[in-house]
C-alpha cells in the first residue's frame, strides 16, 4: 500500500502544502505574503494572521492538484521550527485537527532538514538526482548559515555555523543599506550581475575552525558607502552594480573557503546547497565551477525548492515516518530547535 504524506510547512511567512506518494511529489501549493514588503521585514503578527486565512485553501488545493482525498491520506508531515512561533503555531494547530480527524498519525519535521533533504524530492517523468550518503550541505538562508554533514536521512552533524548573523541576513540588511528594498538577496543578484564583483574590496573575517561570522561585511559596506557619499553624493547611484557585485562575491567567499576547508578535512566529494541563499546565482555558479575543478559532485536544488515549500517536509517527513517515528498530539511548536 502508498504512503501518501500531506506536508505543512509554516514557519515563516509562506503558507505552504504539498502531497507525496511513496516519495514522489503530487502537489506542491505556496502562498506567499506580500504586506512584508512595505515593513523592509516579516512582521510575525501580520504572519500569522495570513497562514491563518491561508491554510485550509492551500491545503485543499495541493489536496485537489494531488487528485488526493482526505480518507487517502497516510500521515501528516508539519513543520515543528524553527521559525516563528505564532506561524508555527497555525500550521501545527491545523496539522492536529487533521490527525484527529482523520485518525491518521503526524510526524514532526525540523525546518532546517527540509532545506537539507530537499535534493531528494522526486517529481513525474524527470531524472532523480539525489546524492550519496553522506554528504556535505551548505545550508544558508535568511537565520541560518552551516555546514552540515549528513549521513542519513536521519542523522545529521553541524561542522560549522556562523557566530552572529546569517549571510541571508547580510544580504537583506545591505540591501536596505544601498535602499535597495525588501527582500535583499534577489534585487542584490540581479544587480551584481551587471557589475564588476572586483571593483571594490571589503573586510573578511578570520574565524577559526569551520564557522563563519558576517556582522563584520556589513559594517564594513556601511562605513565604506559613508565615507565615499562624503566625497561623492552620486557615488551610491553610480555605483550601485559593482557595489552589489563586490559585496556578494565577498559573501559567495566566505561561505565557499569554509566548505571547501570541510571537504578536505571530511573527505567528502558529494556536496549540496539548501535554503534560501541557495538559489543565488552567483552562489549556485561558483560551488559547480568549484566542484569541477575539486573531482565534487554538486547537487542543486531546483529554484522552486529553494525557498520555504512544504514539498520538502513531506519528503524529510516521508523519511521519518518510513522510520516508525510518529508524534503525540501535544507537541508544541518551538521557534528554536537546539539540534537536528
Amino acid at each position: 500500500m502508498a504512503d501518501i504524506i500531506l506536508g505543512i510547512e509554516s514557519s515563516c511567512d509562506d503558507t505552504s502544502a504539498a502531497v507525496i506518494r511513496d516519495g514522489v511529489l503530487l502537489s506542491n501549493v505556496i502562498a506567499s505574503q506580500q504586506v512584508h514588503k512595505d515593513f523592509g521585514g516579516v512582521v510575525p503578527e501580520l504572519a500569522s494572521r495570513a497562514h491563518e486565512q491561508n491554510i485550509v485553501p492551500v491545503v485543499s488545493q495541493a489536496l485537489d492538484k494531488a487528485g488526493v482525498k482526505p480518507e487517502e491520506l497516510t500521515a501528516i508531515a508539519f513543520t515543528r521550527g524553527p521559525g516563528l512561533l505564532g506561524s508555527l503555531l497555525v500550521g501545527t494547530s491545523f496539522a492536529k485537527a487533521l490527525s484527529l480527524s482523520l485518525d491518521i498519525p503526524m510526524v514532526m519535521v525540523n525546518h532546517l532538514q527540509g532545506h537539507i533533504l530537499a535534493n531528494f524530492i522526486r517529481q513525474p517523468d524527470k531524472p532523480v538526482t539525489e546524492p550519496s550518503f553522506p554528504y556535505l550541505c551548505l545550508l544558508v538562508s535568511g537565520g541560518n548559515s552551516q555546514i552540515v554533514k549528513v549521513a542519513s536521512p536521519l542523522e545529521y552533524e553541524i561542522l560549522g555555523q556562523t557566530i552572529d548573523d546569517a549571510v541571508g541576513e547580510a544580504f537583506d540588511k545591505c540591501s536596505k543599506m544601498l535602499g535597495l528594498g525588501y527582500p535583499g538577496g534577489p534585487v542584490i543578484d540581479r544587480l551584481a550581475k551587471l557589475g564588476d564583483p572586483d571593483r571594490f574590496h571589503f573586510a573578511k573575517p578570520n574565524i577559526p575552525g569551520l564557522d563563519y561570522s558576517f556582522s563584520g561585511i556589513k559594517t564594513s559596506l556601511l562605513y565604506f558607502v559613508r565615507d565615499e557619499m562624503a566625497k561623492d553624493p552620486h557615488f551610491l547611484e553610480n555605483n550601485k552594480e559593482d557595489l552589489c557585485a563586490s559585496f556578494q562575491k565577498t559573501l559567495i567567499d566566505i561561505l565557499m573557503g569554509k566548505l571547501i576547508r570541510a571537504a578536505k578535512e571530511t573527505r567528502i566529494r558529494e556536496i549540496t546547497i539548501g535554503g534560501g541563499v541557495s538559489a543565488n546565482s552567483g552562489l549556485r555558479e561558483r560551488i559547480v565551477s568549484e566542484g569541477k575543478k575539486r573531482g565534487w559532485k554538486t547537487y542543486l536544488p531546483e529554484f522552486k525548492f529553494t525557498t520555504d515549500n512544504a514539498a520538502m517536509i513531506a519528503v524529510a517527513g516521508w523519511f521519518r515516518y518510513k522510520a516508525g517515528e510518529r508524534t503525540p498530539l501535544d507537541v508544541a511548536p518551538v521557534s528554536r530547535l537546539a539540534d537536528y
